[in-house]
This record gives C-alpha cells, sequence and structure tokens, in this order.
C-alpha cells in the first residue's frame, strides 16, 4: 500500500513497516500532504485486525526534520485564510490540536508502535517519536534528537512538552526543552529519551523483535498509578525544578524571551492534569506564542530567511555554480587558521601562508587542537583528522598558491601590507581566480586598487572565532562581478556558513553596526553612567556581551587604531565622537590595550575572574544622577536599529534579510526582537522616528533619524512590506 508520502508493507507476522518518503525533497517534514497521508496510515493500522503492530521509519538519510515552517506562515496569510484575528487564531489552535489528537490515537491504538529512527530527529519529529512505544535508533553520531523550537522563538506543538516530561522527569527535560538541545543518540539513550542503539542494519529488525517480543502497547503515562519520575510541581522533592528553572531563566534570559516562559508554563501546568488535558494546554501555549510579535520576527529571522540566504538566495542567477576545490590564505594567525580549518573540514585543498615557517606550522596546528578536541568528544577519528590536515599545506613559499580557484587575505588591518600580499598572490593565480579580503572595516574598493583584477577583488569577512561563528558577510567593491559574487557565494555554502551580501562601504554593515553598540559604551561611560549599570544594561538588552567587556574582547587598540586611519581617510570631514578621548586615554596613556594584554575596561588576574578596573573612577567622574536602565536599554537597541536603517538608505545594504540574520549571526543582536529592521517594524516606524528625535535632542546628532526612516513614517510603512525581498524576487 502507497499514498504520496509514505508507504505501508505488511509482513507475515501482521507487523506493518511504514516508511516515510517525502518526494522531491531531501528531508521528510511534517505539512499538510504527510499528515494527511500518516492519519490516513494509523486509520489504517487501527481498523485491520491483520495488523499486529507498526514499525515508523524513514526512507531518507534524516527520519523527520520537523513542522515545515514555511508552509505554516504561508497558511496565515495566503488565499483561504481566515478573514479575521479570532477566526485565524481558532483555525491555529484546531490545526495543531488536529495534529496532536492523530498522535494521541496513535499511542492508544491498542497495538505496539515502534520508532525505527535511522537519522535526525527534530522538533515534530521527536515528538512523533516519542508517541510511540518503544524507540530504536541507529548508532550514526551525525544523528541528532531533539526539541530545538525554543531556538526559533517557538515551543514544541506536538506534545513534547508534557511527553518528555512525563519520560524522564521535569528536571531532565526542561533544559533540553528550554534550550533547545540536541542530542546523539548514546547521550537520547542515557537520558532515558530512546531505548536502544542498534546498527544500522539492525534497525528495522530490532523495533520489530520488540513488538514480536515484548509489545507493550500502553505508554507509561497511561498506566494506573503512573508517577512522573522525580515527582511534580508539589511532590516531595518535585518543585526544585520550578524553583532553580526560574531562577536561572531570569538570570539567563531577563524576561526577553517568551518562547522559554511559556515553555515552563505548559510543562508545569500540564503535568498537574491527564495528559490529553496537558496536550490542550501546550496548544493553548503554542497559538499564543505564534501570535507573538518576538515570536514571529525571530522565525522569519532566524529560519526562513536564514534558509533562504542558505539557499543562496542572493546569488547571482545567471552565473554556472562552481565548486571551489582549492584556497590560498594569505596570513596564518586566528582568523586565517580559522578559514583554513573549516575549509579544509568542507574537503578544500588549503595553502595556508605566513611570513615564516614557524607562523605558518603555528596556523596548522589551529587545526590539530580543533580536531583533537573534537576527538575526545568522539565527534571526529584519527583517519579523520588525518584527512583533514593533509589538507593543509603551511608554507611561505607564493609559488604553491598556483592552480587555486580563490584567494583569502587575512594579514593585518594595513593598506601597505595588504597591498603587498595582494601582488605576490596575483603574480601566481590564473586570471579567474577570485581574491577576497577578510577586512572587517577597509573599503573594498580602495584595497582593489592594489589588484589587477578589480572586477575579480570582493571582500569575505568572517567572524571569530571562524569555527564556530556561522556568519560569512560578503562586500561587492564598485568593479566586483558578478562572477566573483556568484563563487564566493558557492565557496561560503561549500564550507557550511551563511553568507549576507553589502555593498561597499568604511565597516561595511557588521563592523559598522556593531561598532555603535560598543560605542554607545564607552559613550556612556564618558557621560559618567557607572561602568557597572553599563554592563547589566547591555546584558539585559539581550547582547550576548556587555559593551565594555566586549570592546577588551575586540581590542582598544584596534578600536583606537582603526579611528585613527578613519581620521587620516577622512580628513575634515572626520567627525569626533564621545569615545575619542577616552580611548585615546586608555591605550597611548595609559597602556591599556584590552583583553590580549590584560588590562582595558577590565582587570584580568591570573589567578582569578576579570573585574572592572577600579581606575575607570580616576578617568571619569561618575554623574550623581544615574540614568534608568530601561533608558540605557533603549540606547543600546535604537542606535544599532537606527544606524541598521542608514546602511540601507545609504544602499550598503539592500535586501531586509541581510539585515536582520546578519545582526543575529554576526554580533548577536538581540536575538527576541528578530533583527534591528524587524525591531523598528515591531516598534512602529513612526514611533521610532519620534523616540529617536528625543534621543537626538539629549544625547546628540548620532540618534537623528534619516530622511528614509521619516517618510517610511510619514507614509505608514515598515521595512518588511516597503523592502519586500519575494517581491523584489518576483
Amino acid at each position: 500500500m502507497s499514498w504520496e508520502n509514505m508507504t505501508l508493507e505488511v509482513d507475515g507476522d501482521g507487523i506493518a513497516l511504514l516508511t516515510w518518503d517525502m518526494p522531491g525533497r531531501s528531508m521528510n517534514v511534517l505539512g499538510a500532504g504527510s499528515l494527511k497521508d500518516f492519519g490516513e496510515v494509523i486509520h489504517k493500522v487501527v481498523s485491520d485486525d491483520a495488523i499486529k503492530g507498526l514499525v515508523i521509519t524513514s526512507g531518507k538519510p534524516a527520519f523527520i526534520a520537523g513542522a515545515d515552517l514555511s508552509e505554516m506562515e504561508g497558511s496565515a496569510s495566503g488565499a483561504g485564510a481566515p478573514k479575521s484575528e479570532e477566526e485565524r487564531i481558532k483555525a491555529q489552535y484546531e490545526g495543531g490540536l488536529k495534529f496532536n489528537m492523530l498522535l494521541r490515537e496513535l499511542e492508544t491504538c491498542g497495538k505496539p508502535v515502534a520508532a525505527a529512527i535511522n537519522g535526525t530527529a527534530l522538533g515534530g519529529g521527536l515528538e512523533v517519536c516519542l508517541a510511540c512505544h518503544y524507540r530504536v535508533v541507529s548508532d550514526n553520531p551525525k544523528t541528532q534528537l531533539g526539541l530545538p523550537e525554543a531556538k526559533v522563538g517557538l515551543l514544541p506543538g506536538g506534545g513534547g512538552t508534557q511527553r518528555l516530561p512525563r519520560l524522564i522527569g521535569c528536571a531532565a527535560a526542561l533544559p533540553l526543552i528550554m534550550q533547545g538541545t540536541a542530542l546523539n543518540p548514546q547521550k537520547a539513550e542515557k537520558q532515558g529519551i530512546v531505548h536502544k542503539v542498534v546498527p544500522e542494519a539492525e534497525l528495522i529488525s530490532e523495533a520489530k523483535c520488540w513488538i514480536k517480543e515484548e509489545g507493550d502497547a500502553e505508554q507509561p503515562w497511561d498506566k494506573k498509578r503512573f508517577r512522573i519520575p522525580g515527582g511534580g510541581p508539589y511532590d516531595a522533592g518535585g518543585g526544585l525544578p520550578w524553583v532553580m528553572g526560574n531562577a536561572m531563566l531570569r538570570k539567563t534570559t531577563f524576561g526577553n524571551f517568551p518562547a522559554q516562559k511559556y515553555i515552563m508554563r505548559c510543562v508545569y501546568e500540564g503535568v498537574q492534569v491527564p495528559i490529553e488535558a496537558g496536550i490542550r494546554i501546550e496548544q493553548r501555549y503554542f497559538v499564543k506564542l505564534l501570535n507573538d510579535p518576538a515570536s514571529r520576527n525571530m522565525i522569519r529571522s532566524l529560519f526562513l530567511s536564514s534558509q533562504e540566504l542558505n539557499k543562496l538566495a542572493r546569488r547571482p542567477k545567471d552565473v554556472p555554480t562552481t565548486d571551489i576545490k582549492k584556497i590560498g590564505v594569505l596570513g596564518a594567525g586566528m582568523m586565517g587558521a580559522g578559514i583554513a580549518y573549516v575549509s579544509a573540514v568542507a574537503g578544500i585543498e588549503v595553502v595556508l601562508i605566513d611570513r615564516d615557517q614557524e607562523s605558518a606550522d603555528k596556523g596548522k596546528d589551529y587545526s590539530v587542537k580543533l580536531l583533537d578536541k573534537a576527538i575526545s568528544k568522539k565527534r571526529q577519528s584519527e583517519e579523520g583528522k588525518a584527512k583533514i590536515l593533509g589538507l593543509i599545506t603551511p608554507t611561505t613559499d607564493y609559488d604553491l598558491l598556483k592552480g587555486s580557484d580563490l584567494i583569502i587575505e587575512a594579514v593585518f588591518e594595513d593598506r601597505g601590507i595588504k597591498a603587498d600580499v595582494t601582488a605576490k598572490a596575483e603574480a601566481q593565480i590564473a586570471d579567474d581566480a577570485i581574491f577576497g579580503s577578510n577586512t572587517s572595516t577597509l573599503p573594498i574598493t580602495g584595497l582593489a586598487e592594489a589588484s589587477a583584477r578589480p572586477e575579480n577583488f570582493i571582500g569575505i569577512h568572517f567572524f571569530s572565532p571562524v569555527d564556530r561563528m556561522p556568519l560569512v558577510e560578503i562586500i561587492r567593491g564598485e568593479k566586483t562581478s558578478d562572477a566573483a559574487l556568484a563563487r564566493s557565494m558557492d565557496y561560503v555554502k561549500k564550507i557550511r556558513k551563511t553568507p549576507i551580501v553589502v555593498n561597499d562601504s568604511r565597516g561595511f554593515y557588521t563592523s559598522r553596526v556593531f561598532g555603535t553598540y560598543v560605542g554607545e559604551g564607552v559613550a556612556m561611560l564618558s557621560e559618567g553612567v557607572k561602568p557597572a549599570l553599563i554592563e547589566n544594561a547591555g546584558k539585559m538588552t539581550g547582547m550576548p556581551v556587555a559593551p565594555l567587556a566586549l570592546n577588551d574582547e575586540v581590542s582598544l587598540e584596534l578600536a583606537y587604531h582603526v579611528r585613527e586611519q578613519t581620521k587620516k581617510d577622512l580628513g575634515d570631514k572626520y567627525k569626533a565622537g564621545p569615545a575619542d578621548t577616552l580611548l585615546e586615554e586608555m591605550v597611548v596613556k595609559r597602556g591599556r590595550k584590552g583583553k590580549k594584554n590584560g588590562k582595558g575596561f577590565y582587570d584580568y588576574p591570573e589567578d582569578g575572574q576579570k573585574r572592572l578596573w577600579p581606575g575607570l573612577s580616576d578617568i571619569i567622574q561618575a554623574c550623581d544622577d544615574q540614568p534608568e536602565v530601561d533608558e540605557l536599554k533603549k540606547r543600546f537597541l535604537y542606535i544599532q536599529a537606527l544606524e541598521t536603517a542608514r546602511c540601507f538608505e545609504e544602499n550598503v545594504l539592500t535586501d531586509v534579510r541581510d539585515a536582520d540574520v546578519g545582526a543575529i549571526m554576526g554580533w548577536g543582536f538581540a536575538p527576541y526582537t528578530g533583527g534591528p529592521l524587524s525591531l523598528i517594524d515591531t516598534v512602529g516606524v513612526k514611533a521610532f522616528v519620534d523616540e529617536c528625535d528625543r534621543l537626538a535632542q539629549k544625547y546628540g546628532e548620532r540618534f537623528m533619524p534619516t530622511p528614509l526612516l521619516r517618510d517610511m513614517a510619514e507614509k505608514d510603512e515598515t521595512f518588511y512590506k516597503r523592502f519586500n525581498p519575494k517581491k523584489a524576487a518576483a
């Protein structure tokens, strides 16, 4: 028997094998079509007395990837969508409940059901597994099991907040759900999420064997006298997860992320009632969250937009795809070493060049350390390590660059040094090879003047540490060709990073806007705001690192040199900011260059934790009236959003997806906002402009709204409507 998305085969023992295999898709997802088929299969299993049990598996390398969020978004706004807000919310609730009741029918069908998990099962995929009576998973180390919904601003909507706590206890389940943690098969077995891990060849036979020999067709929570492992909220010892959980939630999210708050409520309320009532509680919170602006923005930016960018939505369509097989990396420092590592992991041959062999070898050693760490965590093998290291050649010899498809320059931020290595590399590579600069601030058009082929010169800006940061900012110079852009994006896709595309400017997009965050922290310090208040406000805003600490991490010395270079380049056009004098005092007069030399805005004792430098009070006198935290938070968010709008107006940015995804992935802009342009749209452009006018009057012209924002405010527009990327592509 077969359906569009799955097949059902019954063997001689009466055991049915459901193989989920959606045509034309690389992964199975939970969408309208597949759920319709799944429902018909369940009804067939329930009604056919010849079927004694059911095994569910996948015909693809992964099991089920989860819900189709793009379909969810389309159904909410497309043709046939409910007209009123009340009708729309009701339809969302009933649609979600229908899926839940389907899973409930599966687990109460009276016949044993086993999940033969042959690959990754995330979100709704794992929820299908949890509704099965037995779960066996293949021992593939790449398999991931988890409920990652919280990472995109949602909560599990297929019973995950109800079944997982009942299965492994609230204390174990809550961190997994609230953090969206994915586990490998062995860890999932240890946690009690799956029953057994077996070789892939034994997966189906093990599932069928369980049905024939044990075949318990009743879930633990449906048995009489069932008790939640570790107890419920009002059982002896069962209240601790809630006391600790609420404290940790406040500490880590500062109340900014509604998903985590609702997950806590789902589990707390749901485990105190029968599971069907708990499922309805979960569904109510799921729909409430689905309609929360923060969640909608996170889903759009962190899932839908990032997926589109990963599929190279910004790539020129008329340029043939290129397979980058060999690259040269100029500079074996931290950035160059990281670029070499991620490239070799992707199977690309790398020539890693530095001024002396010792420095080049040190760059390759960075890969050795990362691979050894992966081996210690059983994420890599000795054979895999040897293969990756064999692709990296550390050298001083530019002749070895011959045959490279791409060169990435990652030397010191000095025009003269960059010009020198550009000439040396271009003398060895083919005329059609691409030259990319990893500069974070220097305009690409100016750097391309040192190139004999400026049409093949482009910016490829990585973020540190390269092996962990998911974003690459690609910068087009004035003469950069579509071919150079397309081939650079092909490379970024091959190393499994997310590319955004921006036009040339000083600082481009990410460095330019990121600079306003750290700069605002220094401006506040210059005004006499207490350092601890600045740092706490920064973290409460939702930024991953406080602004003064981040200044130290990036290097005060680097910030000073960038400002000095900017002064030289702009001459009389340069406008001094409130941080200039303070930076000169710290770097030049006090020798406090940042974390790298153990002293900046913080002290870094060898035998203890970093602490704010007490000497700051000798440089800056704290004012008597300290500002409210909310005012500081607003300044941090609005200065970044305003600079992003400026980048859009100046044509540095041309796509709203690049702006929002780039901000969150590049420097950690408060994820719950969905990104700086989503923040403006959610606040409302008019309200944002009015508030910027107030801030400009109080703190300076850097908060002055742009003409574009004033025009949009007057016309009551939003960025995502005025600059809709889907309409632009149509």
